[in-house]
């Protein structure tokens, strides 16, 4: 596993395990299961439904906390200060622990609402519950004005990215700011047929690797950490073997023209 240092110094493993469909008890086995193959971050949200299992997740895999990366996230049901302290403490007792390293505000809810989670999550930095904190699918706008109001400074921002819409000019406009773009739906959630791409199947078998595996070494090498989801022991494998090649110029060239600047999901369109 190859890591990412975040500003302040956490380091991030580049890619980390998706959770948002995963639950119950062959939720959890997919989870234990991905810890075999090799992933220390797990990815998971209030939203998803999932952070108990994610927790005995934690509490079974044999790992010490500290080997293992955690990020989460508060939504709609905490969108006030009070709102965001109790998500906070929700969040810690279904993951069965005494921190979180990443804390996102999932959507871009209104300045005055995300303001009050803001205090709520630096609050619970500066009593070491929260490692890290940043914000998920907001317009670079709305980054900026977050980052001039923070007192501790987010770090991460997680959007859609992927092949047909990576978003690099987001990732370069984060850049001054130090906080880093990672990808959500890198394989488009089904939105697009991308294990069928012919580009990427072309590049793949100069390699000797899949579409999947070109489509995340493309955005890893734009600086880009990845958090795919399969249930699928062998394709979790493969996820995470891409460490061992480079896509070249012309690769990269030929797979940014696969770029059609427009979300597959409906974010992002003003």
């Amino acid at each position: 596993m190859e890591y990412l240092t975040l500003a302040g110094g956490l380091k991030l493993p580049k890619v980390g395990f998706g959770t948002w469909d995963v639950r119950g008890p062959s939720g959890l086995k997919t989870l234990l299961q991905a810890v075999e193959c090799g992933y220390r971050h797990f990815d998971t949200a209030h939203m998803y439904g999932n952070e108990d299992i994610v927790g005995q997740c934690i509490a079974q895999c044999g790992l010490p906390r500290s080997e293992l990366f955690i990020t989460t996230k508060l939504d709609s049901a905490a969108d006030s200060y009070k709102g965001a302290v109790q998500g906070i403490a929700r969040a810690l007792e279904l993951l069965r622990t005494d921190y979180i390293d990443l804390l996102l505000i999932h959507e871009p809810y209104a300045d005055e609402t995300v303001n009050e989670m803001q205090l709520a999550m630096e609050e619970a930095a500066e009593r070491g519950q929260i490692r890290a904190l940043g914000v998920s699918n907001f317009s670079l706008t709305k980054v900026q004005r977050f980052y001039q109001h923070a007192r501790i400074k987010p770090v991460l921002m997680q959007a859609e990215s992927h092949v047909y819409f990576p978003q690099l000019q987001l990732a370069q406009g984060l850049k001054p700011l130090h906080i880093v773009l990672e990808s959500w739906a890198p394989f488009t959630e089904g939105r697009r047929p991308i294990f069928k791409d012919p580009v990427l199947l072309r590049i793949g078998a100069h390699y000797g690797k899949s579409a999947a595996q070109i489509a995340l070494r493309y955005l890893i090498q734009q600086g880009i950490p990845v958090i795919p989801k399969s249930s699928h022991v062998k394709r979790m494998r493969e996820n995470l073997d891409i460490f061992d090649f480079s896509l070249s110029h012309d690769d990269l060239q030929d797979i940014k023209a696969l770029d059609g600047g427009q979300s597959l999901f409906g974010w992002y369109q003003s």
